[in-house]
Formats: C-alpha cells, sequence, structure tokens
C-alpha cells in the first residue's frame, strides 16, 4: 500500500494542478503546482472549501451543484470535464481546464480535479485570432489595390471628357448675351474639382507604394479655406457652420498639398455629419505651430467618439458610418505617415465633440 507522504511526493512532482475534495468540498490534497496556480500555499488551503479557488459569483453555486450531483448524479463536470475559471489569492481571475473524478474511499466519497492552465492557451488563440483578422484585412486591402488601379485607369477618360464638356460649356456660357456669373462660377469650381480629382487618380499609386509625397509650398490657410468652401456645398441644407480660424495667409509649407487636402475634406466632412441633428452644428478647424509641427485640429458639436471605439477608429473597415468602406480615417492617417507626421484623435470626453488633430512636421517655408 502506498503511504500518504509518498503520494503527496509523487502528487507534488505533477506539471497540472491536482486537488482532492470531499463531498462537503473541503480541500483535502493541494499539490505544488496548485500553489504556483492560485498563489495559496497548501496550509493555507487545505482545509477551506474549494469555493476558495473560484470567482464569487461561480463560488456561490458550488455547494448546490455539489449536493444535487450526491442527490441526483447529474454531472455537469465530474466525469465530463470543461473549461472554468479560477482565482488567484490576489483576486486575479484566469482560465482553467478542469478535468473531475469520482473515488469512493473509507472516508467517504472524494473527488479529484485536474487543472491545468489556459493562460497561454487564450494568449495563442487570440494572437492566432487577430493575426486571421489582419489576414483577412490585407487580402481585402490587397484586393482594393487592384480595384482601384482598375478603376483608375477607367475614370481617367470620362473624368478628361468631363473638363472638356466643362469648358467647352463654360466657353460658350461666356460667349452668350445674358451670361450668369453664379453659374459660370459654378462651372468654374466644377472644372477645379475634376482637376483635383485627377491629380488624386495620380498619386494614388505614388502613395500605395509609398513612394515620397511631391512636396511643395503650400499656404496651409489657403488650403484649408479650400477644403471647408469644397465641404460646404455638401452641406448647405444641413444648416452647418464651418469656419477656419487660422489666418495667417503668408505661411507656407513644405507638403503634397493633394494628399493633405484628403485628409483634411475627409475630417471636415466627418465632423458635418457628426453635428447633424445637434443644437449646436458647427465645425471649426484651427492650427497650432512651434519650431517642430504644425497641429491642425478639426473640432465638432456633435456628441463624441465613444471610449470603446477609439482603439479600431483608424482601422481599415471597421468604421462607425453605417454606409462606406470604413477606409477614410485609415488611409488619412497613413498619408500623415508617410509625410512624417500622423492623425491623433483626442480622449473623449462627456458633452464635448470630436477633436482630430493631423500633426506635420515643419519643413516649412514660413513667412518672414
Amino acid at each position: 500500500m502506498v503511504s500518504s507522504s509518498c503520494l503527496h511526493s509523487v502528487l507534488d512532482t505533477a506539471v497540472n494542478g491536482i486537488i482532492v475534495i470531499n463531498d462537503k468540498g473541503t480541500i483535502l490534497i493541494y499539490n505544488r503546482a496548485c500553489e504556483a496556480l492560485f498563489g495559496y500555499k497548501s496550509d493555507e488551503a487545505v482545509g477551506q472549501n474549494v469555493k476558495l479557488l473560484m470567482p464569487s459569483r461561480i463560488a456561490a453555486e458550488h455547494d448546490d451543484y455539489l449536493k444535487k450531483y450526491i442527490d441526483t448524479r447529474e454531472a455537469k463536470v465530474i466525469g465530463i470535464g470543461r473549461d472554468v475559471i479560477g482565482r488567484q489569492k490576489d483576486g486575479t481571475e484566469f482560465p482553467l481546464e478542469l478535468s473531475v473524478g469520482e473515488a469512493v474511499t473509507e472516508t467517504g466519497r472524494q473527488f479529484i480535479g485536474v487543472l491545468r492552465d489556459l493562460r497561454a492557451t487564450k494568449e495563442y488563440e487570440e494572437r492566432l485570432r487577430v493575426l486571421q483578422s489582419n489576414l483577412v484585412t490585407m487580402t481585402r486591402v490587397n484586393a482594393l489595390d487592384e480595384m482601384g488601379a482598375a478603376i483608375a485607369h477607367e475614370v481617367n477618360q470620362p473624368l478628361t471628357a468631363l473638363m472638356l464638356y466643362l469648358q467647352t460649356a463654360a466657353r460658350r456660357a461666356r460667349a452668350s448675351e445674358n451670361s450668369d456669373e453664379a453659374l459660370l462660377s459654378l462651372m468654374d469650381k466644377a472644372v477645379r474639382e475634376a482637376e483635383r480629382a485627377g491629380h488624386i487618380i495620380q498619386r494614388m499609386r505614388t502613395f500605395v507604394e509609398r513612394q515620397a509625397p511631391q512636396s511643395i509650398g503650400t499656404g496651409l490657410a489657403s488650403l484649408i479655406d479650400d477644403c471647408l468652401e469644397l465641404v460646404k456645398i455638401g452641406h448647405e441644407a444641413d444648416d452647418v457652420e464651418f469656419f477656419s480660424t487660422f489666418v495667417d495667409y503668408e505661411y507656407q509649407l513644405e507638403l503634397d498639398s493633394v494628399q493633405i487636402q484628403q485628409i483634411l475634406v475627409n475630417l471636415i466632412r466627418n465632423a458635418g455629419e457628426a453635428v447633424k441633428g445637434q443644437p449646436v452644428k458647427q465645425v471649426v478647424v484651427s492650427v497650432e505651430r512651434d519650431d517642430r509641427c504644425v497641429l491642425v485640429k478639426v473640432t465638432d458639436t456633435g456628441s463624441g467618439i465613444e471610449e470603446e471605439a477609439l482603439s479600431h477608429l483608424f482601422k481599415a473597415f471597421t468604421g462607425t458610418k453605417r454606409r462606406g468602406l470604413g477606409i477614410g480615417l485609415a488611409i488619412s492617417r497613413s498619408i500623415a505617415q508617410n509625410h512624417g507626421g500622423d492623425l491623433l484623435v483626442e480622449p473623449y470626453k462627456e458633452g464635448k465633440g470630436a477633436t482630430f488633430t493631423l500633426r506635420l512636421p515643419v519643413n516649412s517655408k514660413a513667412a518672414s
């Protein structure tokens, strides 16, 4: 017959935690692996109810479950095994795989639990899930890239034709005796936006291939005004107030104006959508600057961005809009980082709208 001391020595060499309890839930044996798992020493655990090692929400039901099993033999864990949650001495909860066997001894019915720490397994599964998710996202991004190249090729021809039609119509309208100056102004703006669309398409390959942006000296205040004017056209019926507080029209930055305009138009449009239905409908663009960087801030009077949305806000295909691919902010941040800057959002504050900050390095031609 194996002695009790010999049995305990064998159990202490086991890699997995081993606990033996009686039919009252009292811990009879608690091996060394359990000490490492739960943080309780053997003399702290033996003699205590096994609920000591469970979160309170589970512990409250354990005695009833044990009694029900003894009365009805209806097993939920015993002889089956399952994943459970354990609680360490410091209160930390962690996942465990629990297998339970039953034995009838001279001193009564006993239950032997074998415990395996699942934290490393769960972490691996989570990493695998994230990698799979990233793989799916990258597959979609690659597909989008291929689609974008095809679309760019197909769109260039009708876009060029559209510009020619608009220019011809504008010339004929000017030659008319009763020319409408407001209409001519709108047509000129349409031609400029068609040209801008053409520039954006031409730059897409540069952006995707991560080539250096085509930096030129650009007046920042004028660039912001152009973005605001463009967005206002789509919000004339919404009673949204768009304005900029930056009026230093002499200040210039070395940047790719087309790509930075993409970012600002996206931010301002999003802000305009956010203030719809609000008592105050206002979108403000402001600028802060020093010798190292320029911060262009787009602030709205909307309901703000909830904290749970902030962690994935700049990830592709995870946008909060009901329509769209959810890639606008992801692309905008990539453009900003390609310029050596970044795109950030301020933490959520109750009662405050959202503020997005475009940070750009100063390789500037600041006016004297």
